[in-house]
Formats: structure tokens, sequence, C-alpha cells
């Protein structure tokens, strides 16, 4: 039963099978296990090891891309998030033991909510299979993402299969009457269709709103293991330049091209005198094209130690910081810089590396530098004349909270630049460019996506794919986008409204600790 519940899992996620509906039932076999457990009074133990056979399933099954990029990341996401996992139905299963079936059944959805609101909020983040991401290929039953977020789904998901337990329980337990098997049924049914429903039906009359504006996103195609940190730059920006001219009018307002597409690094302070950036803007200003955004490795001179990122400088006084950017040349060939501030665990931050400093020299080396990177202090965004968009490097697009809080500050598009031909082909990419689906609906925003590899695509404001490209072929596409300025409930209150969870929980934990020292006493 505990594998029947990794497999279910692993079919229902995107592009492992993408049979989504198989979601509402996957963790009953799980359930059923813990049932039998408390039922025969084994000891709690079990309940662990079973668990944590049916997540890992479900981590390897969903994840085992990320081996391409790292067997040993992949190994450590791995175990390490199955074994999260399991802790957290193992205190779901220790709260229904000493507080009741109603109260324990309640635990374990806040539970696995707080799981995931943690899971965003500390360095060894793994937002990746978080259970509401399941819908990303299916925009059109999640419209009410705008409200919720991505933990809205994991609540639906959860509860529907406690709903469905429950139900298969009574009837295998013969406590629901024959004639009223349909009656007790219509309760998790209808938890699944309103949902449905109420999403169809704004998606159906959902019109956008905002500003027109002609976007660009070129997919170079560079192979990030023989070609993009060998190559020559020249080459490199002439083969970009090429792609965006085939598709950029004299309406054209902004370019986009994928994360680290400057893969010559450089200082922040002499990009100007930079070969690449000077290739660039010598090309932009033989087309007139107004703003081009651009992801580049880049890195910064202080006198003083700036944060955990920083590093001593070989051979002289002060230190020096590497970023992950997005670099944005305006309409007056001006430059300004934004860092990633989701890094990825492992390959551009070491987890706990301010404490254990030695931990540094374990990072794992993706081409470029190594190490722990720097990061802004907060998500920010950039500004052109005619633009005011939410940039996103790879990562960054999983994490609808990043995003909400650009758009509080502003952000009208969201343009995710990011490179993930690391994981040759495979669902990793599909998985990733489907996410930013569910970005654009919790934002009502745009969203222009450039893959080095692919897949670049535009996304509307009700997720869906306007247009795409093919994975590993050069390519250029051109979209009109609607600039909206609205500010979704989601991301008016993305940081507040699922707080409150964190709280119950641990006073859940809390009190089955003291019902359980109390019944030891007793």
């Amino acid at each position: 039963m505990s594998i029947l519940s990794g497999i279910l899992m692993v079919l229902s996620f995107p592009y492992t099978g993408s049979l989504t509906p198989l979601v509402f039932i996957s963790w009953i076999p799980l359930l059923t296990v813990e049932h039998t457990i408390s039922f025969n009074r084994y000891r709690s133990s079990k309940v662990f090891i079973h668990a944590l056979i049916a997540f890992f399933i479900y981590n390897i099954g969903a994840t085992w891309w990320v081996y391409y990029a790292s067997g040993i990341g992949a190994a450590m996401a791995i175990i390490l998030n199955s074994i999260f996992m399991a802790l957290v139905f193992q205190l779901f299963h220790i709260a229904k033991k000493n507080l009741g079936n109603r109260e324990g059944f309640l635990s374990l959805i806040l539970f696995w909510i707080s799981f995931e609101y943690i899971h965003y909020h500390w360095e060894l983040s793994w937002p990746w299979l978080h259970l509401g991401n399941v819908f990303s290929t299916q925009p059109s039953w999640v419209q009410w993402y705008s409200i919720t977020g991505v933990h809205g789904g994991t609540l639906w998901v959860l509860l529907v299969n406690v709903l469905l337990f429950q139900y298969l329980n009574k009837l295998n337990t013969k406590r629901i009457q024959k004639k009223k098997t349909v009656l007790h049924a219509l309760l998790p049914l209808s938890v699944i269709i309103v949902p449905i429903v109420l999403s169809l039906a704004v998606y159906y009359t959902y019109e956008e709103y905002g500003k027109e504006v002609e976007v660009v996103v070129v997919q170079p195609n560079i192979d990030p293991y023989n070609e993009k940190f060998e190559d020559p730059v020249e080459d490199q920006i002439n083969k970009l330049w090429k792609l965006a001219e085939s598709r950029i009018t004299r309406n054209t307002a902004l370019l986009v091209a994928p994360e680290t597409a400057l893969s010559q690094g450089f200082y922040e302070e002499d990009a100007p005198f930079t070969e690449s950036v000077r290739l660039l803007t010598e090309h932009k200003k033989k087309k007139g094209l107004p703003a081009i955004l651009i992801g580049a490795s880049t890195a910064r001179l202080y006198e003083r130690e700036h944060s955990r990122a920083s590093r001593p400088m070989a051979g002289g006084p002060g230190f020096v910081e590497y970023y992950n950017t997005s670099m944005l040349i305006n309409e007056t060939n001006d430059l300004s810089f934004l860092h990633k501030s989701l890094l990825v665990p492992g390959v551009e931050i070491i987890p706990f590396s301010d404490i254990l400093p030695f931990l540094e020299q374990l990072s794992i080396d993706n081409g470029g530098t190594t190490g722990s990177l720097g990061t802004e202090k907060s998500p920010e965004i950039m500004k052109s004349a005619d633009i005011t968009l939410a940039p996103m490097i790879c990562y960054e697009s999983v994490c609808g909270e990043m995003l909400a809080a650009q758009c509080r500050k502003g952000a009208e598009i969201v343009c995710v630049i990011t490179n993930d031909g690391w994981w040759k082909d495979t669902p990793g990419y599909k998985q990733h460019m489907s996410f930013s689906r569910l970005r654009a609906i919790e934002s009502r925003r745009c969203v222009a996506r450039s893959a080095n590899t692919g897949i670049s695509c535009i996304i509307d404001q009700k997720g869906d794919i306007l247009k795409k490209t093919e994975w590993w072929e050069p390519a250029a596409i051109r979209a009109t986008l609607k600039q909206n300025n609205e500010i979704t409930f989601y991301s008016k209150y993305a940081t507040l409204m699922w707080k409150p969870v964190l709280f119950v929980s641990l006073g859940l934990v809390l009190f089955s600790c003291y019902k359980w020292l109390k019944s030891r006493h007793l």
C-alpha cells in the first residue's frame, strides 16, 4: 500500500505521468496503512517506515532528473526530502493517536501546509514537490490560486484524500447503510467538483487587463556542458542577436534572453567596458531596441565583508562577491542589476555555512562560480520607459510568495530567465516551465519565459501558454503582453495568509505532547 501511494503520487505529478485526477486518491493507501497500524496498536515507528517508502518513491519518481546536474545533489535532495515528508506524516500519526481521529486528520492538513511553508523559508528550500504544483498542467482547474496560492491546492488535495478515505473506511466497516451510500459520497465528490466548477467559471469569463506591450523572447540553445563556457563570447552574442532580429519589430519594447546568457563573468563596475556587454549594446543601438533583459554572471568589490558570500580578494585587500544576475539595458543604454534572491541549495548556496564555514568546500560545480552566491535583501523589480517587470531567475519561478512581493512593488509583467539544459531531455525542464503557469494565475501577470535550451514560452494571465518553442532548438518568439497593475488577493496577503497555520500546528504538536505525557502518568 505504501508503494502504491508513492506510485500514484508520481503518476499524478506533471510530466512523470500528468494523470492529475490520481492525486485525489494518492494518499488513501498510505492513510490505510496508518489506520491499520493504529487499529492493531503496532509500534508507531512502523508509520515512519511506510511513509518513508511512499515518499521516497514520490521524490525519486518525480525528481530523478536532478541526477544529470549532480548525482550527489540528487541523492541528497531525494533522501532528505523523503525523510522530512515522512517525519511530517509521523507527526500526524502521533497527533491522531493522542487527540483523536477528527483532530488528527485536521493536523495532517495543517502540518503539511506548515511543512511546505517552512520548506520555502529556510536554506534547504525545495518547494518543487509542493502538492499544489500538481495542477500546473491544469490551469483551468485552479483559477482560485489568485486567492490562495499553491498552498490552497495542497489543502484541496489533502482534504479530498481524507474525506474519501473516511468514506471508504466507513463502507468497509459497514457503518454506512446501503441505501445511504450515494448520499455519504456527496461530500467528498462535491469537494472535488465545486472548486473545479468555480474555477472554470472564472477561466471562461476572465478578461485580461492592462496596457499592451510587445516582447521578444530568445532561446539561443547553447549547450551548457560543451559550449557555454568554452565558445567565444562574440559567437554567442552574435547567435543570440541573429535570432532576435528575426522577430524584432519597431514596436518591440523588450528583448528577453536567458539566465547567464552573458557567460563571461565581469565586475558590475566595469560592465560597460566588458566585451559581451559592449557587443550587446552595439547591436541594440543599430536596431534601436528600447530595452534588453539578460542573465549574467557578475561580481562586486567591497572594502569590508558584505555578507556570508563575501570572499577575500586573492593577493590584495578587500572582498569580492559573486552573483547570478538579471541585467537590464534600458532605452538610454543605462545598466541596472538585480541579483537572484532564492538560491539553489548545494549549488548556489551552501546551507548553514554561515554557522559551519567548512561546508563551503562541499559546493557542487555546475559550471562557472561555485560556493554561496550573494543575494538581494528582498525581491525587487526593474523598470524601463515602457515596462515595469519582475525578473525571476530559474529556481525563483517556483515560488509564488517572491512574485507576490514583486507585484506589491509595482511589477506588471513577469520575465523568467533560466537555463534548464543541465537536466537534459527529462521531465525537469517541462515541470519547471509548467510552474510558471501557476505564477501567472496567482499574480494575474503575463509571463515571458526565456530558457537557454527550452522550453521558452509566453503565458497569459489565466496560465494558458500562448506561444512556445521546442526543446533544444534555437528559436525566438514574439508576442503582445498586457501589463497588469492590479494586485490579486494572494499577491497582497501572501506573506500573512498562511502564517496562522504555523501557530495552530505548533499548538497541536504541544497539545499532543501534553496528552501523551498525561497518559504516561495515569
